[in-house]
């Protein structure tokens, strides 16, 4: 009775990971290996897909380790709040993950465009208009735009982490003669290192793999895989197996990207069980 109430609860997932997930894995992957897996052949071949992949990966790097950062500082901050102000200001930074890509990118446009509210504050500063928005649709920009939705996700692993973080080892070490540099790089950093490879991999994974905010924002000016996979799929695109394969592809990626921070939260655990 209790291994079927636990079938029946398990049923709503598997049916949505098999009609969202498996199967439509199952027919991208036929339409990639067509022809013997030649789709594939044409897409290593082309040049455009490795500065696509350098771009992503460029792309992916910089915006991940910018919102690692940052959001480790507001983790950070958040942990010595309230409980209750701690729950009011994760309600503020959650919302930009309620948001799509393209709102992200007309808000970046609205704010740092060429008539954008803060160029045209900057302006009286002496910035230049033109020079500063075309920043906003750079790859440097994109980065920036990207950040605003994987913060709160950096936010939101990190700070159970440093809410449960026992700082009593702070004054310990520090009673002990440790310096403040000593007793955060031997303390603190060991022990969110597994957490922040994690968030870091997550954050990347995603950075690497999104594609509305970039189209909205550059459009197919910036060489990065999504964008190559959404021209290809296009009205103008008429390879589809080539699409499929370069699909497959970027899935994988990303799947390694993820898999790492994986492996690495794994080992963590392991550690710990061990001692």
């Amino acid at each position: 009775m209790r291994r079927g109430y636990q079938l029946m609860l398990a049923l709503p997932g598997a049916a949505v990971f098999v009609l969202f997930f498996l199967i439509p894995l199952i027919v991208v992957s036929a339409d990639g290996f067509t022809g013997g897996g030649a789709a594939f052949l044409r897409v290593l071949r082309n040049e455009l897909f490795w500065g696509g992949l350098r771009g992503s990966l460029i792309l992916g790097a910089t915006a991940s380790v910018f919102s690692l950062v940052v959001g480790f500082v507001v983790a950070l901050h958040l942990s010595r709040l309230s409980e209750r102000a701690r729950t009011l200001m994760m309600f503020f930074i959650a919302l930009p993950l309620t948001f799509s890509g393209l709102i992200v990118a007309y808000g970046f446009i609205l704010s740092y465009g060429r008539a954008g509210f803060i160029t045209q504050i900057l302006s009286y500063a002496g910035v230049d208009p033109v020079a500063f928005s075309r920043l906003l649709f750079s790859p440097q920009g994109l980065a920036f735009a990207a950040s605003y939705y994987l913060i709160p996700r950096v936010v939101m692993l990190m700070l159970p982490v440093l809410v449960n973080f026992d700082r009593a080892q702070f004054a310990a070490a520090e009673s002990l003669g440790a310096t403040r540099a000593q007793v955060i790089w031997q303390i603190l950093v060991p022990q969110i290192m597994p957490t922040a490879v994690s968030a870091f991999c997550l954050i990347a994974a995603v950075a690497v793999g999104a594609y509305g905010t970039a189209l909205a924002l550059v459009g197919t000016q910036v060489n990065i895989l999504p964008l190559q996979l959404y021209s290809m799929i296009s009205e103008s695109g008429s390879d589809f197996p080539a699409a499929a394969a370069l699909s497959l592809i970027l899935m994988a990626i990303c799947s390694c990207i993820i898999a790492v921070g994986e492996i690495a939260a794994a080992r963590h655990e392991r550690q710990d069980v061990v001692r």
